[in-house]
């Protein structure tokens, strides 16, 4: 008998320990993936004071630089971001950030060079060729090679920036399909003639794309294209059109702080 009343007193033990034992072993935490999350910085000029919409001052961009290095973020080349997207490399590390320059503005090579070497970050610049050696505001081909002599890549922005949106409304379909292949793939020529680089990325002038302007893109040889959407870059994004931030002056302190965080609110810019 005092063996039974022992039996039962275990028995209930054991069923008591394992009910409370089951929810413990429902709750452990699921594993989680961590996804690509990067945000593509884009500038377009520097200079002492903020001469137009476009322009950032260069201490301010020296800021962002700082803040950059000072909060554990790393400057990635851009390449490394496609390469991803292409399933050629693994997925950049948490708290990277690419920087990215349009139009190879004159004070590309007089500002943000200097700063580039100081930080020792990676900067893709998109040219449209028919500026360069040629309108006073751009740079030269020489200052165009001395950038890739300090780690600067040098890729496609068109031939001479054209707004497709216009372009398209005024033209007739052929004379726009002309256009069209005239200013992707004479671009990538005159580049990879001039300063002996591969030439296979793309920033849409003012944003503009549509699919039949992606697909255009994708025949001319480009393997990613850019966009001007202010988000990170994500794993929903697709390669052939990227989001990036356009950056103005009044991005300082919080303000710029919250968009490489991801938290900016939404915004609209006149490009």
């Amino acid at each position: 008998m005092k063996f039974r009343i022992l039996f039962l007193l275990l028995a209930a033990l054991f069923a008591a320990t394992g009910a409370q034992a089951a929810p413990a072993a429902k709750a452990a935490p699921a594993a989680v993936t961590q996804g690509v999350h990067v945000p593509i910085l884009l500038y377009h000029r520097f200079g002492p004071t903020v001469a137009d919409g476009m322009t950032i001052k260069t201490s301010v961009f020296e800021e962002h630089l700082k803040y950059l290095k000072e909060n554990g973020y790393t400057v990635i080349p851009l390449r490394k971001l496609v390469d991803y997207y292409l399933k050629k490399g693994p997925a950049p590390a948490p708290k990277s950030v690419v920087i990215v320059e349009d139009d190879a503005h004159k004070s590309v090579y007089s500002d943000m060079l200097p700063l580039a070497k100081k930080y020792n970050v990676p900067v893709t610049v998109f040219v449209y060729p028919s500026a360069i050696s040629n309108a006073k505001y751009a740079m030269t081909w020489e200052q165009l090679k001395t950038l890739q002599k300090n780690g600067f890549d040098i890729q496609s922005h068109t031939f001479w920036h054209p707004n497709f949106k216009k372009d398209r409304k005024k033209m007739a379909p052929a004379e726009f399909e002309k256009s069209v292949q005239i200013q992707l793939k004479k671009s990538k020529a005159r580049l990879e003639e001039k300063l002996g680089t591969k030439v296979d990325l793309l920033a849409w002038p003012f944003g503009i794309y549509d699919d039949y302007l992606l697909k255009r893109a994708a025949e001319a040889g480009y393997v990613a294209t850019f966009t001007i959407e202010a988000h990170h870059a994500g794993p929903n994004d697709q390669v052939m059109k990227l989001p990036r931030y356009l950056l103005i002056n009044a991005d300082q302190g919080k303000s710029f702080a919250r968009i490489v965080e991801g938290t900016a609110p939404k915004r609209n810019i006149v490009y």
